[in-house]
């Protein structure tokens, strides 16, 4: 699944063919993706201008004209691609075929500048909706969703009110959504191998006693932010469907330093570790047994 990155990537690639443009057509090729399109979606669509295009968590959101916000998410393998006079956009340095198939082109937004927006899905996870704007925070998607890891929110501070007392894998904290949103299994890997972290150690370790934050949630929180940003300027990872919106693929891969390189040396200088694998809730962690000490050792 396209993680924060990802969506980040995919939403700038949108931004300016999207924003200050007005739906003139929009194709609705089935009834359904994930779960049913709203209510005449089409319909509240044709006509309206984007406002602006925004990003919480892994879900794209425009804001239109008419004060509705269309809400996309890519699921599993959802692909936007941004086209113009028949050729697709190619901004970025990297490039490959399409890929896509026609049969799974779902959606396709005509827009006012004369740029075609489609939305490609393969397996059919992801979704689109419409919400008035004062609804969103409350609605289904977005109630309860934790904090921004790419904002001002995240701190040491933050870290430690959120994790105080917690016996979870500090790895299953930082997936928690309900906690910090957006967060997904690669860069919770790359993260916590960076600030010598074991993804098993209890969450509540980053918080003193007194509640205050320890040195490693202040590094912590700083390493999610550079991991982050690193890989929206790459472009984000690519990995089975995942890419750009113009095609491009992801290079953030190339620079990952634990995930998916079970049974390789640790890229850390000087360090006789290698990289190993456990699985918590289903997921493959990756990490260092020997720069990331055990809870117990620490």
């Amino acid at each position: 699944m396209p993680e924060l990155p990802e969506v980040e990537t995919v939403r700038r690639g949108l931004e300016p063919a999207m924003v200050g443009a007005r739906f003139t057509r929009v194709v609705q090729r089935r009834p359904d993706l994930r779960f049913p399109f709203p209510d005449r979606f089409t319909e509240r669509l044709e006509g309206q201008e984007v406002r602006a295009l925004g990003r919480r968590a892994k879900y794209l959101l425009a804001d239109l004209s008419s004060g509705e916000v269309l809400i996309m998410h890519l699921g599993m393998s959802g692909r936007f691609l941004v086209t113009k006079g028949g050729e697709t956009r190619m901004p970025g340095e990297f490039h490959h075929e399409h890929g896509g198939v026609g049969a799974h082109d779902h959606v396709t937004f005509e827009l006012s500048n004369g740029i075609s927006v489609t939305y490609n899905d393969a397996r059919r996870f992801g979704f689109m909706d419409l919400l008035p704007r004062p609804e969103i925070a409350t609605s289904r998607h977005f109630a309860g969703m934790g904090i921004e890891p790419l904002g001002n929110e995240l701190s040491g501070e933050a870290i430690a009110t959120l994790f105080a007392g917690r016996r979870t894998p500090l790895k299953a904290a930082l997936l928690d959504q309900r906690l910090i949103a957006g967060l997904g299994n690669i860069y919770v890997c790359e993260a916590l191998f960076r600030t010598g972290l074991h993804p098993e150690s209890p969450a509540g370790s980053l918080a003193t006693k007194s509640g205050k934050p320890t040195e490693d949630a202040h590094r912590l929180a700083q390493v999610i932010r550079d991991v982050l940003s690193e890989a929206v300027l790459a472009g984000g990872s690519t990995l089975r469907d995942h890419a750009q919106v113009d095609g491009s693929l992801g290079y953030f891969q190339h620079s990952f330093r634990v995930y998916a390189r079970e049974g390789e040396p640790c890229v850390t200088p000087e360090c006789t570790g290698t990289v190993a694998r456990l699985v918590q809730s289903g997921r493959s962690t990756f990490f260092c047994p020997v720069c990331q000490k055990p809870p117990r050792a620490r």
